[in-house]
């Protein structure tokens, strides 16, 4: 009797209309309550997963495990884009006392640090802020374009003026660059090429994929691995006065660390003698003609093009109408591209990609040197003067160092 009750008021209450209504609207709110808080919860725990996928100790074998499995792979090339750089734990620093070096530590190939990855995070959050410019975007807003490997790459040098062209010449409608350096060829070689063509950016039929990565100029591994993704790739090497380059070298390097050895003595080692330390990265580097030797065991001279850092400066619209010129591009980047920053000391963009406001490079960028003993500077100039010597005969052109 009184499950019959029971069953009676409840398709009584069923049946009106009103209570009908009312039940589903309840139904719905709750559900939709939930489909919310799933969201938000699954929203808030990804920027930690991404950092934390980056900052882990993964091997290559497990990057290209994830990237063949399908969308892991692609949320960890995301996470290594946008991620802010972390240190390399597994390099050591240059910049040890020349008493206490090991013979490991005094070989550049085996050693390298780039200690412009802050700097190159500061440009790519600098990038990500500037408005995009929706007639610059169009053409891939419905998902046309592909991703391809790049048919030119940026190779050097460190604090030669890489960033500066690559910004440049990112204002030509028919480049595509990746912002941030791939170290594809030097620290990534084992996650294959498709991790590789992952990172760069969609092009359209004609447009040329770049990127650029100061530190394969005197990787001893990267002409060959090059090669062998393509013998038709062209080459960009951004060149600069040894000795200032590794002024400039040293005061990126003291601005992160204040506590490193003094430029005079991290230059000889021995001081009483005057040896050069040639084991030291910003005296290295600045020996071009023996990695530009290495380099042309796989590359003929014509596929290499040397750009003046200092021209960038005095006269960036005629170096850049050279590296057109070099690619096959018409020459659209002209001096109506540019204005010089007196209070930077270099040229700057009218108009930057995918933005119509000026430029600059960021903060990072156009230190001031610390005064070094002229001594010890002269002393470099006639260190480096034979292998200036024979950069000028192996690449037909005097660069005006000496």
């Amino acid at each position: 009797m009184e499950y019959s009750l029971l069953c009676h008021s409840l398709y009584a209450f069923w049946s009106s209309p009103v209570k009908k209504k009312l039940i589903l609207l309840s139904i719905m709110f709750l559900i939709w309550v939930y489909m919310l808080y799933s969201c938000v919860g699954y929203c808030s725990t990804m920027p930690s997963l991404v950092v934390e996928s980056y900052r882990g100790k993964e091997t290559g074998s497990a990057v290209g495990k994830r990237t063949e499995s399908g969308g892991g792979g692609r949320t960890d090339l995301v996470s290594r884009l946008l991620a802010k750089p972390q240190p390399w734990e597994d390099i050591e620093s240059d910049y040890e006392e020349p008493s206490i070096r090991t013979a490991a530590s005094r070989d550049l190939l085996n050693n390298e640090l780039e200690t412009d990855r802050a700097d190159d995070w500061d440009e790519m959050r600098a990038e990500q802020q500037r408005a995009p410019d929706p007639s610059a975007m169009s053409s891939f807003s419905n998902g046309s374009g592909s991703k391809k490997l790049p048919q030119a790459i940026i190779i050097g040098v460190k604090k030669g003026g890489t960033r500066a062209l690559l910004e440049f010449l990112r204002v030509h409608p028919d480049i595509r660059a990746v912002g941030a350096e791939p170290h594809f060829f030097d620290r990534n070689y084992e996650n294959g090429l498709e991790w590789y063509r992952e990172l760069m950016p969609k092009t359209l039929e004609g447009q040329i994929t770049m990127e650029k990565t100061p530190s394969y100029f005197v990787t001893r591994e990267a002409p060959a691995r090059i090669s062998a993704m393509s013998r038709d790739t062209k080459l960009i090497v951004v060149v600069r006065d040894p000795v200032t380059r590794a002024i400039s070298d040293y005061t990126q390097t003291l601005s992160k660390k204040p506590d490193i050895p003094s430029f005079e003595s991290l230059t000889f080692k021995n001081r009483t003698t005057g040896l050069i330390d040639t084991s030291w990265s910003a005296i290295q580097i600045g020996i071009y003609a023996k990695h530009l030797d290495n380099w042309l065991q796989y590359f003929p001279m014509d596929q290499i093009l040397f750009v003046s850092g200092e021209r960038l400066i005095s006269d960036p619209a005629g170096e850049l109408g050279r590296v057109q010129d070099f690619l096959g591009l018409k020459r659209i980047i002209t001096d109506k591209h540019f204005y010089f920053n007196q209070t930077k000391g270099f040229p700057c963009l009218k108009k930057a990609e995918g933005s119509s406001k000026p430029h600059c490079l960021g903060k990072t960028k156009g230190r001031t040197h610390p005064n070094i003993d002229p001594e010890v500077v002269q002393r470099l100039r006639d260190f480096y003067r034979p292998f200036n010597m024979k950069f000028y005969q192996m690449t037909g052109h005097n660069f005006g160092w000496d």
